[in-house]
């Protein structure tokens, strides 16, 4: 019996998460769900697998979760405040943390459990773009396990030779969809709304993450955590447009094969892969059909349709400061564009004007450095938002 702590339980990895382990109660337990403050939902989540802890960031949710489960009569204790969801990641009853809270809000929790030595399933990209470095310190220094989620990541992983070896690799290359507005025009992307950006054709996921898969940035972001993850340079690193989204990553090997991962884009596939690695177990996805999908397709991306992967390329290469500086004025300006107050092509502008005015800062050398370099990006990007709604 394994015991699991879910970070970010509400979202749409957290949820998928508890799909997989709820189909095996002989093999996990949960021991610790954690959200920002949808306390309804995280609720209804700890009365079904009544973990020991349920943590919530704003201490309003907090307080109405905490009175709601005991009227319920749970046993479940609520935590709250700004550093509960580290101690939960940290704590010794724990034994898996699924780190799934997206953006930089999941770098403290994250960064915690790997000190702590745990098995991280890494579905948070942002912490490793952020702090990379740093957070490979504290996996070592730590003695921590990690397991990529992302399908992309998950798939070049088990692609890789047994033990995650280097042998033979020439070139990683990731898939992506295309998401909504694979073929529009700049001219057309300026006016596409929030509601469009966050509709993905094949993929069920949050609205941030949606937003970045539209400008691909998600996939540039996925690039340098691919860079860290499998210790690949950038120019053995690779995009290719896959619109059916069955191929999910290749591993390409210097004799000329080419390895590769398909099934449903479901993400209970790569959750059960890492909750039972090295084993399989059950994920509820239904069995791939070929003969029903009858064609894959294969193209480059566009880098004037998508600039964003243009600019992530870039950070990749300048390495230092860039991935964070990056990765911080795109969550400011995906925010905006959710809120209206950008286009959707305003959103690489604004990205490549933050990053040429502060990429190339030294690297951060510790967790106070990469939250103090996020917070000036963050700044930086502030301003150039309220230029653009002026």
């Amino acid at each position: 019996m394994q015991r699991i702590t879910i970070l970010g339980a509400t979202g749409s990895i957290g949820e998928s998460t508890l799909d997989v382990v709820g189909r095996h109660p002989d093999r996990f337990s949960v021991f610790a769900l954690t959200a920002r403050r949808s306390h309804a939902r995280l609720l209804e989540q700890c009365l079904v697998h009544e973990p020991a802890y349920a943590v919530l960031a704003e201490r309003d949710a907090a307080a109405t979760l905490r009175a709601s489960l005991a009227e319920r009569g749970s046993r479940t204790e609520v935590l709250d405040g700004p550093h509960a969801a580290a101690e939960v990641a940290a704590a010794s009853e724990t034994d898996l943390v699924m780190a799934a809270i997206v953006g930089a809000a999941g770098l403290e929790p994250t960064l915690a459990a790997a000190r702590a030595g745990k098995t991280i399933l890494l579905a948070n990209k942002e912490a490793i773009v952020m702090a990379g470095q740093v957070f490979l310190g504290a996996v070592r220094d730590g003695g921590a396990t990690v397991l990529p989620i992302d399908s992309e990541h998950n798939a070049v992983f088990q692609c890789l030779p047994a033990g995650g070896r280097r042998d033979g690799v020439r070139r990683i290359v990731l898939t992506a969809s295309g998401g909504p507005f694979r073929s529009f025009d700049v001219a057309r992307m300026a006016a596409v709304t929030p509601e469009q950006a966050v509709a993905h054709p094949n993929w069920s996921m949050g609205r941030k993450i949606s937003v970045d898969s539209a400008t691909m940035m998600n996939k540039g972001l996925e690039l340098i955590e691919a860079h860290f993850l499998f210790d690949m340079p950038a120019d053995r690193l690779d995009v290719v447009i896959h619109p059916q989204s069955i191929v999910h990553s290749m591993v390409e090997y210097v004799d000329g094969s080419i390895l590769a991962q398909l099934g449903n884009p479901d993400m209970r596939t790569p959750i059960a892969h890492a909750l039972a690695f090295p084993g399989r177990i059950d994920s509820g996805v239904s069995m791939l059909d070929l003969a029903t999908h009858g064609r894959l397709d294969f193209e480059r991306p566009d880098p004037g349709r998508f600039p964003c992967l243009r600019l992530a390329r870039e950070a990749l290469s300048a390495g230092a400061a860039a991935p964070c500086v990056l990765n911080a004025a795109n969550e400011m300006t995906v925010d905006a564009f959710l809120e209206r107050r950008i286009r959707f092509t305003d959103i690489a502008r604004i990205n490549e004007a933050v990053l040429d005015a502060l990429g190339a800062a030294r690297a951060p050398s510790d967790t106070a450095e990469v939250l103090a370099l996020d917070a000036r990006a963050r700044e930086c990007a502030g301003v150039r938002l309220a230029e653009a709604a002026a």
